[in-house]
């Protein structure tokens, strides 16, 4: 038996605004897209390094306001990438916890993006 990584699902409801965020702010590059025909709801995949996402606009797939998790070696280096892009509706800060240095961004729907470098 093999169990592989979790893939999560991300509810948006513009193409546009998650292309911005998860494209252009994050540098997520898109693997593959799908739609049942015409006028129907976009479903992507995405990636950056070894993170996969899936981006849905179909109702029901995911629940807006769910909270993804990722550990990341390197988090400083991605706060001063993030932030050289001045994208105007995130700003990341780093907080310094017990586990670990966390940068936590809200996309355009109401879901965060937690990067941690545990210690």
């Amino acid at each position: 038996m093999q169990i592989s990584a979790a893939i999560p699902l991300i509810r948006m409801f513009s193409e546009e605004k998650a292309r911005e965020f998860y494209l252009d702010f994050l540098g997520f590059s898109v693997d593959w897209e799908h739609r049942f025909g015409d006028n129907f709801p976009l479903y992507l995949q995405a990636r950056r390094g070894d993170l996969i996402i899936h981006l849905t606009g179909h109702h029901g797939d995911a629940t807006p306001g769910s909270t993804l998790f990722v550990p990341i070696v390197g988090i400083v280096q991605l706060h001063e990438e993030l932030n050289a892009k001045d994208y105007a509706y995130a700003k990341p800060g780093i907080q310094e916890m017990d586990w670990g240095k966390v940068m936590e961004i809200a996309d355009p729907f109401g879901n965060r993006i937690r990067f941690c470098e545990q210690v």
